[in-house]
């Protein structure tokens, strides 16, 4: 029978002098701080006579110290332990939301802290070794305290902890095995190049080696509270590092965090959060009930209603709430408002929305709980859509609603994907361009307009026409002429090429191809319209480059600048900033031969790839025309008629965004709750007020201008 060994599960608990302290790292906290003892002072004996009379206790007066501008009397029924430094205190009251309280200490338990200069603490029960900016207000809370050991929520072991305590985000797998490890600096960039180049241990190492040496291992550093925050009516809060103007009330539990805050991007923690051991940065915005664990806010991003994070990365601009979104890798812009969805080892690449009832990825449908599914950007599955792993979509695929019971690798960007009556998949390559341009463009518009951060770093580029969309679009159109070449040798002895084949057929109807990759069932996947996607993808290819090329050059780009630039036939959406491959390959080699030695040196690189953005922009945009025209350099007649087709395009898109949207509006079934065309339009407007519309309008109009104004004879 097994004997339990009860001294090792008994709790441990310490008994220490009345009044004392294990070990206040005094040096290392003035050194932290940035405040020596000799800005302070020790107590007259009438001021500690002040404080008694008011009902304060403490076992050595001598380690409290003041300034001169000292107020005794706005210090009521505290106890004090270790060394407490208070710095100015004036008799005036501070006020944030309508909440008033005095500055001073009041009702608090208050060991080894620096208190800033005009702090209100009311009610703090237990306040233990945090240093305190300015103006800062805390009321009604239970702990707020750091340990000798905290970490603040970055991935690190300190001395004498065991390495099997470090806390990893185990992303993009329930599995493991793609684990990277939180840190306060970190950019959706760095997520990426970690989560991704799993098979390049040396890579691995450096990224490790980077935490270990930006965060110090020694032990002893104490919380931070910034100047200006407040927080009031919360439980628990230890190990936390918080910046200035931040905004808490009513939180439950706040452990092991570091809580990025700014004047100009707040962040905001609400009622009933539980946060364990992750990273908020600036603009956050966390409420209702949400839970996170081992994870990794990014700028201006928000947790709402019950959301649950766990072992996740959540990329800037993106809201969460009601659902549960587990082991995932998120790129900016992502919505997902909706209860009853769940979201579980998927890397989603931007731009994309989960709707309610979405269950994406489970070991309940499937032998283990290794699998994963990537989607590009754009990515919309739909109503009570439930995907299998391992799956993978290109961007901008929307999937109908349905069970999809076996893996998916669909690499057609702007499809549709749906079940028909007898439950096979089918394709719609180029749904978007066709049926949903409203949708589309507005998409894009919005997300722009949306980006709340001071500086575009990461660089993030929403437009749908983009690097990443235009290399897939050059690819799908490669792999539907592989699909047609294979559909008609079924069907016919004749020899036709996949280009000839879907450059013949003009009708939407007469002509449907098979693959037998998209699906991982025996029979083929139906891919509708695929003559008229080629042509929309050859389309959009055209207007992207001649857009590109025509702002390269209207904005002081010169042709000198292209010369010797590898064309770069593959971009990489890294976590929503798009660098061409050799790039990141350049990176990547940089790290491993020592020549990027930390997180700063890396995010400096970035920094550099995205000032050659546009310019690398361009090398592809004349790449994948002259790909488009079969030729190694274009000539001035190829030019002009990518300029035509350009033309014809942006107008064709402008005229889709408003027939796209009109269609909806002008429904008959849009007038049956309203009694009167007055009503309809006192409730929903006019159609011709929508604001969007004269964007287009301007963006077309100007476009047309360019083509005009900008003179490239020269370079042909």
């Amino acid at each position: 029978m097994k004997q339990f060994r009860y001294n090792n599960i008994m709790n441990k608990i310490n008994k220490l002098p009345l009044g004392g302290m294990i070990n206040e790292y005094n040096t290392l906290r003035i050194i932290q701080s940035g405040n020596k003892n000799e800005k302070y002072r020790n107590l007259t004996n009438n001021e500690i006579e002040l404080l008694e009379m008011q009902k304060n206790k403490c076992y050595d007066w001598s380690k409290i110290l003041v300034t001169d501008t000292f107020e005794p009397l706005q210090i009521k029924h505290c106890y004090f332990m270790g060394t407490v430094r208070i710095d100015d205190m004036e008799p005036i009251s501070l006020e944030f939301n309508d909440v008033i309280l005095p500055v001073g200490l009041y009702n608090s338990q208050v060991m080894s802290c620096d208190i800033g200069k005009n702090c209100s603490i009311h009610n703090v029960s237990y306040l233990s070794r945090v240093l305190i900016g300015e103006n800062v207000m805390l009321k009604d809370i239970d702990e707020l305290s750091t340990s000798d050991h905290a970490k603040f929520g970055n991935g690190i072991v300190k001395d004498g902890e065991d390495p099997s305590g470090r806390i990893e985000l185990e992303i993009a797998n329930e599995a493991g095995g793609r684990e990277i490890l939180p840190f306060s600096k970190m950019l959706t960039v760095d997520a990426y190049l970690w989560y991704k180049y799993r098979d390049n241990k040396n890579l691995m190492e450096s990224f490790k080696l980077f935490v270990e040496t930006e965060y110090p291992s020694d032990r002893g550093y104490y919380g931070f509270i910034g100047d200006r925050t407040v927080i009031k009516n919360s439980r628990i809060l230890k190990d936390v590092t918080i910046g200035s103007d931040a905004y808490i009330k009513g939180a439950n539990k706040l452990k092991n965090l570091t809580i990025k805050s700014s004047p100009n991007h707040k962040t905001q923690i609400g009622e009933g959060c539980t946060l364990v051991n992750g990273i908020i940065n600036e603009g956050c915005k966390v409420f209702y009930g949400a839970t996170a664990v081992r994870f990794q806010l990014m700028s201006h991003s928000s947790l709402k209603y019950g959301a649950r994070l766990i072992n996740s990365v959540l990329g800037e601009n993106s809201t969460i709430s009601c659902c549960e979104v587990l082991n995932s890798f998120i790129y900016p812009g992502h919505e997902q408002h909706h209860n009853s969805s769940f979201l579980i080892a998927s890397v989603l690449k931007g731009q994309t929305n989960i709707a309610s009832g979405a269950t994406i990825g489970s070991n309940h449908n499937s032998r283990a709980n290794d699998g994963e599914l990537v989607a590009g950007r754009g990515f919309w599955p739909g109503l009570n859509c439930s995907l299998k792993h391992d799956s993978k979509f290109a961007t901008f695929n929307i999937v109908v609603k349905g069970n999809y019971t076996k893996e998916i690798n669909n690499p057609l960007p702007f499809s549709l994907i749906s079940l028909n009556k007898n439950d096979k998949v089918e394709v719609f390559p180029g749904y978007w361009f066709l049926h949903n341009m409203y949708a589309l463009k507005r998409n894009s518009w919005k997300y722009g307009v949306r980006d709340q951060r001071e500086k575009n770093f990461p660089r993030l580029d929403f437009d749908f026409l983009a690097p990443d969309t235009v290399s897939e679009m050059l690819e799908g159109r490669e792999f539907l002429e592989k699909c047609a070449e294979y559909s008609y040798r079924k069907i016919s002895t004749d020899i036709h090429t996949g280009e000839d084949l879907l450059n013949e057929y003009d009708d939407f109807g007469n002509f449907t191809i098979y693959s037998t990759t998209i699906e991982n069932k025996n029979h083929g996947v139906l891919i509708h319209k695929p003559a008229v996607a080629y042509k929309e993808y050859y389309k959009m290819i055209t207007l992207y480059s001649v857009d590109t090329i025509l702002k390269f050059f209207k904005d002081g780009g010169d042709i000198s600048q292209l010369n010797g630039l590898v064309n770069p036939d593959k971009w990489i959406n890294c976590g929503g900033q798009f660098i061409p491959d050799d790039r990141v390959k350049s990176i990547i080699d940089d790290i491993v031969d020592k020549k990027i030695t930390s997180w700063d040196e890396l995010h400096s690189r970035y920094k550099m790839v995205s000032k050659l953005y546009d310019r690398d922009k361009a090398g592809h945009a004349f790449y994948v025309l002259q790909k488009l025209n079969k030729v190694d350099r274009l000539n001035w007649q190829q030019w002009l008629d990518a300029v035509d087709t350009a033309i014809k395009a942006r107008i064709e898109i402008k005229e889709r965004v408003y027939s796209s949207r009109e269609k909806d509006f002008n429904c008959s079934f849009r007038k049956i709750t309203f009694d009167s065309k007055e009503e309809k339009e006192a409730v929903i407007g006019k159609l011709d007020d929508n604001s969007f519309f004269k964007i287009e309008e301007e963006e077309c109009a100007s476009f047309i201008e360019m083509t005009k104004s900008v003179d490239l004879k020269k370079i042909f």
